[in-house]
């Protein structure tokens, strides 16, 4: 494996110093997170990390590659487009980025993540861990709806088809809404990381469903949650070692 960022180096022979020269450049751990949950393509991962300019994309990715973590390899489906996979160096690095997030979920106080909130970053983390099928080949449609957001990110459609994955859209599909879920952008990422539940947020008011009764009473299940809220949530306050007694 190459070392590419030698104007970054920490100069040490440790391993964790030359793997912290590879992997704690700003975006680099999102955009492995982005490739082990399964995006593939260029835009695919600008939507997971919608913050980052194309041009630093570009650059970590160019970065990964000549690492020997990423590769390019020709897609499947579309001749002539190339895609983005780890190499065995790069899909070794999966539980790494793993406990990052579980440690973030367990350690990070909730009121501290839900003051980042990303719309972009919820929804198309919602679409890609959606747990809802067709039913007898019936398209189904959901939509979300954040008044408080600005009038670009204020809807967004989830389509369930048996054609494909789950698709997401900012644009009006044209297509019957079988759910509506108007709420705000704090409430769906609470709910989404495992802070409160659907049934807590509606019996508040803060989170309302109309059409669909199956889909509205089934939301918690198909909606499910983030791959980091399964996990133990922290102690209230974490433990500190005992003081070492002042010498006189």
């Amino acid at each position: 494996m190459r070392r590419v960022m030698g104007e970054r180096s920490y100069s040490q022979f440790c391993p964790v110093a030359m793997a912290a020269e590879l992997l704690c450049t700003r975006w680099t751990i999102l955009i492995l997170r982005e490739l082990l949950a399964g995006s593939t393509r260029f835009n695919e991962l600008r939507r997971g990390v919608p913050r980052m300019s194309p041009a630093l994309l570009s650059q970590r990715l160019k970065e990964l590659e000549s690492a020997g973590i990423v590769c390019r390899v020709a897609s499947r489906t579309d001749p002539g487009i190339h895609e983005y996979a780890l190499t065995d160096a790069g899909a070794e690095l999966g539980p790494l980025v793993e406990a990052f997030g579980r440690w973030g979920q367990r350690w990070v106080r909730s009121e501290l993540s839900l003051q980042r909130l990303d719309g972009t970053l919820l929804m198309w983390d919602m679409r890609r861990n959606l747990m809802l099928s067709p039913l007898t080949g019936q398209r189904q449609v959901i939509q979300f709806q954040y008044p408080e957001q600005p009038d670009e990110e204020r809807l967004w459609w989830l389509i369930v088809d048996e054609d494909g994955p789950p698709d997401l859209c900012l644009i009006d599909p044209g297509f019957d809404v079988d759910l509506y879920v108007v709420t705000d952008l704090r409430t769906m990422t609470a709910v989404w990381m495992g802070v409160e539940t659907v049934r807590e947020a509606v019996s508040q008011g803060r989170v309302m469903l109309i059409g669909d009764a199956g889909l509205a009473g089934t939301m918690q299940d198909w909606l499910g949650l983030s791959p980091f809220a399964r996990g133990e949530p922290a102690p209230a306050a974490p433990s500190l070692p005992n003081p070492v007694p002042a010498l006189d």
